[in-house]
């Protein structure tokens, strides 16, 4: 049993298409949605978003937002969110170098917050790119086309 996800972010839609299964960040920790779950409205943390195809696998980095859950649909709305194609390495990794430099130089506390939120948001974005070099982009059944 397949399931139809939508992923919207404010400038654009990343992701319209069916899948067997999507792992999301609730803000709680990560969790799975198949076709059939239980409706759901909760609110989106910083992670990783799979969309797991019958053979192909996709990473999305997203950075909040919320989530709907309704048996056959699963529509997420993200306040950012990049798929790992769209991730520049080098620009991520430059981005988490200076962060952690920020927070080496041992700021004032009310700039930590941030500073510490930056850091989680390069490391994701990170890690979600080089899973695209491990996997190539998933061919899924998009509505669109």
């Amino acid at each position: 049993m397949t399931i139809h996800v939508e992923i919207v972010a404010p400038d654009k839609t990343l992701f319209s298409g069916d899948v067997q299964m999507v792992t999301l960040p609730g803000m709680d920790g990560q969790m799975g949605v198949m076709g059939g779950h239980a409706p759901l409205l909760t609110t989106l943390g910083i992670g990783e978003i799979v969309l797991h195809g019958a053979n192909e696998t996709e990473f999305l980095a997203v950075s909040g937002g919320v989530v709907e859950v309704r048996p056959n649909k699963v529509t997420i709305l993200a306040d950012v969110a990049e798929a790992a194609d769209e991730i520049d390495e080098e620009r991520a990794q430059a981005a988490l170098a200076r962060a952690q430099q920020s927070l080496a130089d041992n700021p004032p506390a009310e700039h930590r917050a941030p500073l510490l939120e930056s850091v989680r948001r390069s490391s994701l974005r990170l890690r979600v790119a080089r899973k695209r070099r491990r996997a190539p982009r998933a061919q899924f059944q998009s509505s669109e086309e």
